[in-house]
């Protein structure tokens, strides 16, 4: 995938991640965009160490699944590291 791939896969897979986690991230669309391409990195790489599958082709199944699912866990850690402690 080009560099215009990544950025939108990011971004919809960010997008998606803060659907399924909603809460109180914090950043608009510019942190969705980077959180989002960050995670579909992640997943990509996670996927192709761990299960052998890598992000190589924008349609297909399982570099939506890595993407979303490497975008969910850089949310989570994203929220965990800016969490304000009371």
């Amino acid at each position: 995938m080009g560099f215009i791939g990544w950025i939108v896969l990011g971004l919809i897979a960010g997008a998606i991640a803060k659907a399924i986690k909603p809460g109180k991230q914090g950043g608009g669309w510019i942190s969705t965009i980077l959180l989002g391409i960050v995670g579909a990195v992640l997943g990509g790489w996670i996927g192709s160490a761990l299960f052998k599958v890598g992000i190589n082709e924008f349609w297909s199944l399982s570099t939506w699944l890595l993407a979303i699912g490497g975008a969910l866990l850089v949310l989570i850690i994203w929220g965990l590291v800016t969490r304000k402690k009371a």
